[in-house]
């Protein structure tokens, strides 16, 4: 979201314009799928987290400029509050001891650099919506000061033409207007990517859709926000709605959001770049100078700006992403539903169930999105988002359950199978899938102790301000301690 833009203002021309360049950087894009000119031999994963900065008392610290100057690490990157940054993992591959290596080189960096931001007057937090974060936090106010954010603000209200409502009915009820994107700032994610082949993408991205409800029910962190209690992962409608550029009318109307799930099972990567061009206008319509047809026929390989950019606003749960590195261009599905947090160790483990379940059900014999409508896929991602753990889905074969019961039974040991495909070192796929064993087992995830954590603290006198701060202050050496969270001790009541 942070990338560079010189262009601040457009005209019609600039449209037209744009609208040309980004239907002939699709033609280029089916040219190249043709050809098969992508990387993949040596497929890569990976990682994304976006942390919260918060100052000694545990309220959001709107320092993201300061605290980057003292890092001084290019992994560590800007988001769109002044209270995030986010951390960037170099890829690599899945095999052996990597997700051990993964976990100790976040660790190590996260560490170093909460003791460089401590300097700067803040701490890191990793966690889905920081349960202290007040309305007055996320004005216009708070946006990071680049002009990509801005220019993105502008574009999405004029694009509405009037203010936003924010509803989300949960345990609690939030009704909210703004007129500013600064909500979404409070959604901090994990994105998990994955390299595939452009043969292989449309099985990985529908077997990630078929998955995205189960991930979101096992490693829900963001149940509280503007002091209520909503949906266990919270994070999921409040982005849906902080960016959505339709008015009421135009919602009627059927148009579809900017943030997504989707509407169909896919044939090809195509599918998804040919939906954002033909249902989704343009809100950033900047071209470079350079043809894509013809670098191609010089046998280069384009960069497809256009493409990209306009991909980078059509905010899909799973997204495809094109790329070009050391000049060879690759496919990857990035998967972004879960949340930041709890730990370094429970984050490793959404990615080891995350990749060994994708890859056993996108290589089945019989593929399970046969088996499956897609509506019913879309229909469990948000029942896991508004329940958490304690949600039920449907399943193909086995009807409508409880998450925990169709992970223990039946996906855990696809997980452990699809690791193994992977070549992932026995020792760490069994104490990683362990990490989910447990969540399942003891119910207990970062939202649940959230919650259990908030009434506990209200039931010993606290007021519901006092006890989200204490809350917070009792998550953060848990967090630094890297205990997985179903190990976390919940305040005792009275």
């Amino acid at each position: 979201m942070g990338e560079k833009v010189d262009q601040t203002n457009f005209t019609r021309e600039d449209r037209t314009r744009y609208r040309q360049k980004i239907r002939r950087s699709l033609d280029v894009f089916a040219t190249m799928l043709r050809e098969a000119r992508f990387e993949f031999e040596r497929p890569l994963t990976g990682m994304e987290i976006e942390l919260n900065l918060i100052d000694d008392n545990a309220d959001p610290a709107m320092r993201n400029a300061e605290v980057l100057g003292a890092i001084a690490d290019p992994d560590f990157q800007t988001e769109l509050g002044q209270f995030n940054i986010e951390i960037n993992l170099p890829p690599r591959r899945l095999a052996g001891d990597d997700f051990a290596e993964l976990e100790r080189g976040l660790r190590s960096s996260l560490n170093q650099a909460e003791r460089r931001a401590r300097a700067a007057g803040a701490h890191m937090v990793t966690i889905g919506i920081l349960p202290t974060l007040r309305r007055e936090h996320l004005t216009g106010e708070a946006l990071t000061v680049n002009p990509r954010y801005q220019l993105l603000n502008e574009q999405i209200f004029a694009a509405r033409g009037e203010d936003l409502d924010i509803r989300i009915d949960g345990v609690d009820r939030l009704a909210v207007t703004t007129d500013t994107i600064a909500p979404e700032a409070a959604c901090t994610s994990t994105q998990f990517h994955l390299q595939v082949s452009p043969a292989q993408f449309a099985s990985y991205w529908n077997a990630s859709q078929i998955v995205a409800g189960i991930q979101v029910a096992l490693g829900a962190n963001s149940p509280l926000l503007f002091g209520r209690e909503l949906w266990r992962e919270t994070r999921i409608p409040l982005f849906e709605q902080a960016t959505d550029t339709r008015s009421e009318e135009i919602r009627a109307q059927g148009v579809r959001p900017r943030v997504w799930f989707g509407e169909r099972w896919i044939t090809s990567v195509f599918d998804l770049f040919e939906e954002n061009v033909r249902y989704f206008p343009a809100l950033l319509p900047i071209c470079d100078i350079h043809d894509p047809a013809e670098i191609l026929e010089r046998g280069e390989i384009p960069e497809l700006s256009e493409l990209r950019l306009h991909n980078g606003t059509v905010y899909r749960w799973n997204r495809p992403i094109y790329a070009v590195v050391n000049g060879r261009p690759h496919l990857r599905v990035e998967n972004r539903v879960m949340p930041a947090g709890p730990t370094v160790a429970d984050t490793i483990a959404n990615a080891a169930f995350y990749y060994g379940l994708a890859r056993t059900i996108a290589e089945a014999e019989r593929p399970l999105w046969t088996q499956m409508s897609f509506k019913a896929a879309e229909e469990n991602f948000h029942n896991c988002a508004r329940h958490g753990i304690d949600a039920t889905v449907f399943w193909p074969g086995h009807g409508t359950l409880p998450v925990t019961e169709l992970v223990l039974r039946w996906l855990l040991p696809q997980a452990s199978a699809g690791l193994d495909l992977w070549g992932v070192a026995p020792a760490q796929r069994d104490r990683l899938l362990g990490i989910i064993e447990q969540r399942c087992l003891r119910h207990r995830n970062g939202a649940s102790w959230q919650v259990e954590t908030l009434h506990a603290l209200e039931s010993q006198g606290y007021d519901r301000d006092r006890a989200l701060h204490e809350m917070v202050r009792r998550y953060l050496p848990l967090m630094h301690d890297n205990i997985p969270v179903h190990e976390w001790p919940a305040a005792p009541k009275v």
